[in-house]
């Protein structure tokens, strides 16, 4: 059990029967009484956010999440299969479930899936994504338009700005946390 002094940014609890995710979190001590605990939650199953004041003496438990590595097979439609490769079991994932993650999905990727109660709710990819290069417009050179990048497209689909001399064909480094170009791979 975690008591109220527990709390902290991105502690996850189980309240109300659901995994829930600090987001957000403000400690206070009024001048009498007990101290209060504001926090912002994420339900980790729905998404949605609630804000909710706790008590000193109020108690938590902590949520029951199991993390797997998985590596991602193929996708039918919208759903992404994935097995564990410990046991060889597969899944599926819904694209509601991997959100913006597809945009950096290859097959063979290892992953790593959150289950709730046995339930996947959520996927983390690797930090760093290496993909080719499918569709990159020309450079003019002497474009005075005041930007350096350019759009280019990965196999994935993506698109993002990049420097202006990546061609078709390069393979670049991609941070999945935020979706930018970090470097061109050297082959």
């Amino acid at each position: 059990m975690l008591n109220a002094s527990d709390l902290r940014k991105g502690l996850k609890i189980l309240l109300d029967g659901d995994p829930y995710i600090i987001t957000k979190f403000d400690f206070s001590k009024p001048g009498k009484g007990q101290s209060l605990y504001k926090c912002r939650l994420r339900n980790m199953i729905n998404g949605n956010s609630t804000d909710r004041t706790f008590r000193s003496n109020d108690k938590f438990e902590k949520a029951p999440l199991e993390e797997r590595s998985m590596q991602y097979l193929y996708s039918q439609g919208d759903e992404f299969h994935f097995m564990d490769t410990n046991t060889y079991e597969q899944l599926f994932l819904t694209r509601e479930q991997i959100a913006e993650n597809v945009n950096y999905l290859i097959d063979n990727m290892e992953a790593t899936v959150l289950f709730f109660n046995e339930t996947p709710i959520d996927i983390t990819l690797p930090i760093f994504v290496e993909l080719a290069v499918i569709q990159a417009d020309p450079w003019v050179k002497g474009d005075t338009s005041g930007t350096d990048t350019k759009p280019v497209t990965v196999e994935t689909g993506y698109v993002l700005q990049v420097p202006p001399f990546i061609e078709v064909g390069d393979k670049i480094q991609i941070d999945t946390r935020t979706g930018e170009y970090i470097t061109r791979v050297k082959e």
